[in-house]
């Protein structure tokens, strides 16, 4: 984005998230656009300084409402408080947010970016956009993009620019040429999608409208008696014409070679922070056998590493995909006989795709097993545009048509219920279209890369030297996408096989003699630091609200403090509260001896501890079924806490409903307590954010 591409017609566009791109297919070349494409990290590539063509951000969401980490360093940039009010008034841009509305803070990464070029100066060219993947990305991401050409058109015309724009987009008149920015239409249109119009006079995909119109009628009285599911529609959608996405341009090209049999590492798979081996030198099972959810804790050896760490920090492990699902998608795509091949993949010469690049996350002359078990996410539900292919590859026309449905607009319900909300994956989708066989071209153009999976630090440095605990539940989730099928999480599974054989069955079990020696080896990174710490001040009160494994964190806040009161006898130490939660006393109450001993020895000052299922103990020891009830409980205690000692409120663990209901239950206790409004509550509570003093840890 330097100055010699800054002419009228060459549109940056930063990107900050890796799961959506805007086509560079043939939809986009019909609008007469060339742009430039680079990730918001690429800062050697553009300089918004000098930038006078119009921008486009795409930005996601991530952690506690914060940009991507790819973001962080361009988001420290623009919030220099010494940058004029017009240091980017010549620049005009159009925003798309990304983010879920099971989160508190929606779209915060994309707001806090978009507001913040307007306090520097910069105007929109067209409005922006906020894309909410709790309902599907496509509802807003489609018609945003679909306006985004003619935005860009009127722009440019505006500007001066008609001449570099003929052809580019008719229809746009005069008049409508002014400087305001343009809104993005409401409904989905056919602009850059290319929307395909499967009706009974379209000529495409003949085949699957014959059949359609020869089986209509034989089947209107039947097919009211079957429910809707994967592999099957039922009427109007079963008789509807449909608007599909354009065909994905294909643009890799693979070949399999027999492999000489070098050795290969996950190291090999790139990544942007430095990757420790460390041994596993302990596995603790923390609950019952008969607890609804196995909760196990692995001590990890770092000692003979440069693998540092504060309490609060989260870490990365690199995980493989199942090695039975990996060899289930080999023999589904009738290549288990050349799974040790090696995979060289190059550019085709033909491609029509704009920019296109071989993707980074798959190593040079990797076997096809490795690809597979390290580099690709086998799991992910396939987006529209990867069904889109997929039915291309499809012989039998009754599947060729629901997959077709499936990417449709006319489909979206169906899509959302039986892919999305199903998780469905790639697997279930080739074991329900039996005559679906695609390319393995296809996958690595379609699969995103399998990324590695955050945990939270459970210990401290002083208090375990050179060892780092984490805990997991074991995921287990039912696929029905079409047989019901039980899965484990992609990593937690894994680690829970890995540590079969150390497996102690509570904390006061020790390893046998030799134990640590054969301990199993797992892959970690770093991951960028984070604000979830205790406070720099350590005489201000804090409260932790941690329920089931969002307790990891609190439990390195506690063993920390300890330290610290044991090297600073003296010292000023602020009261440390926490409210934690499970469903039974005697099967999943996490670190119930740890945390009844710093309650003893006046580390932890306050110990609120609700059980979800144990009616009895909720007339008795807690009368509170959930951490937000245990928080209204207390609550002039908490206000007190945040408005007048200048306290810090951290809260770690599920984001679809506790941190929701633990937010709304704060916005009631300073209602009440300050005897302020509502609205005037969640202001208050925005403030200790934007201070630091409501921190959250959460995920979905």
């Amino acid at each position: 984005m330097s100055t010699e591409h800054a002419h009228f017609g060459c549109t940056p566009v930063l990107w900050l998230d890796s799961r959506i791109l805007l086509s560079q297919g043939p939809a986009s070349q019909c609008h007469s656009h060339s742009h430039n494409l680079h990730c918001i990290s690429e800062s050697d590539k553009y300089d918004l300084k000098m930038e006078r063509a119009p921008l486009v951000v795409v930005v996601s969401t991530t952690g506690t409402g914060d940009p991507p980490d790819t973001a962080r360093k361009f988001v420290k940039e623009i919030q220099d408080k010494t940058l004029p009010a017009d240091f980017l008034a010549h620049l005009r841009y159009g925003l798309l947010g990304l983010g879920d509305s099971e989160y508190t803070y929606f779209c915060n990464g994309g707001k806090v970016i978009d507001k913040r070029l307007q306090e520097l100066g910069a105007q929109h060219f067209y409005d922006t956009g906020h894309a909410d993947d709790c309902v599907g990305l496509e509802l807003v991401v489609e018609p945003w993009i679909a306006g985004l050409w003619a935005a860009l058109t009127k722009h440019f015309r505006s500007s001066g620019g008609q001449e570099e724009m003929s052809g580019a987009l008719p229809g746009i008149s005069k008049a409508s040429l002014n400087s305001d920015p343009v809104k993005p239409p409401l409904l989905h249109i056919g602009s850059q999608v290319e929307l395909l119009r499967l009706d009974d006079s379209g000529r495409q995909h003949s085949e699957v409208l014959e059949q359609n119109e020869t089986n209509r009628g034989q089947t209107n009285g039947l097919i009211e008696d079957f429910e809707s599911s994967l592999i099957r529609s039922k009427p109007p959608l079963s008789q509807a014409s449909l608007s599909i996405p354009a065909l994905p341009p294909e643009y890799l090209q693979v070949h399999l070679q027999e492999s000489l049999g070098q050795e290969e590492s996950p190291a090999s798979v790139t990544s942007a922070d430095p990757v420790f081996q460390v041994p596993i030198s302990k596995a603790i099972q923390l609950t019952t056998n008969d607890a609804i959810k196995t909760t196990l804790l692995l001590e990890l050896d770092i000692s003979k590493t440069e693998f540092s760490y504060q309490p609060g920090d989260a870490f990365s492990v690199i995980c493989p995909n199942s090695d039975l699902e990996v060899q289930n998608l080999l023999h589904r795509l009738q290549l288990t006989d050349k799974r040790e091949h090696c995979v060289h993949l190059k550019i085709r010469a033909d491609t029509r795709k704009k920019g296109a690049a071989l993707p980074q996350h798959v190593p040079e002359r990797c076997s096809l097993q490795f690809l597979l078990t390290w580099c690709l996410e086998i799991r992910a539900v396939p987006k529209k545009a990867f069904l889109r292919a997929l039915a291309d590859c499809t012989r039998d026309s009754a599947e060729k048509r629901r997959l077709q449905e499936l990417c449709s607009k006319q489909g979206a319900g169906d899509y959302n219920r039986f892919v999305r909300d199903a998780s469905a994956c790639l697997l279930d989708l080739l074991l329900a279209f039996p005559s679906c066989q695609p390319p393995l071209s296809l996958l690595l153009e379609h699969l995103p890369k399998l990324q590695p999976r955050p945990y939270s630090c459970a210990s401290s440095g002083l208090f375990h030297p050179g060892r780092l605990h984490f805990i997991f539940n074991i995921v287990e989730f039912a696929s029905n996408a079409t047989a019901v099928v039980l899965r484990k999480g992609v990593c937690t599974g894994w680690l829970a096989t890995l540590v079969a054989s150390i497996l102690q069955p509570n904390t006061q079990a020790s390893p046998a003699d030799g134990r640590e020696a054969l301990a199993p080896k797992i892959s970690i990174s770093p991951r960028a630091t984070n604000s979830f710490h205790l406070p720099a001040d350590p005489s201000a009160p804090i409260i932790m609200v941690g329920p089931g494994t969002g307790v990891a964190p609190f439990i390195g806040f506690l063993q920390h403090r300890a330290k610290l009161q044991e090297q600073y006898p003296e010292g000023n130490f602020g009261a440390m509260w926490l409210f934690f939660g499970c469903r039974h006393k005697d099967r999943d109450y996490l670190f119930r001896d740890e945390l009844r001993h710093f309650l003893q020895r006046g580390v932890l000052t306050h110990l609120k501890v609700s059980f979800s299922r144990d009616a009895a103990l909720q007339e008795e020891e807690a009368p509170v079924k959930y951490v937000q009830d245990s928080l209204q409980l207390h609550g002039p205690q908490v206000a007190r806490i945040l408005l007048h000692e200048k306290g810090c409120l951290y809260v770690c663990g599920d984001a679809k409903n506790m941190a929701k209901d633990v937010n709304d239950a704060l916005v009631e206790i300073i209602s009440k307590e300050a005897g302020v409004d509502k609205l005037e509550a969640m202001k208050t509570l925005a403030t200790l954010k934007e201070e630091k003093r409501y921190l959250q840890d959460i995920w979905s």
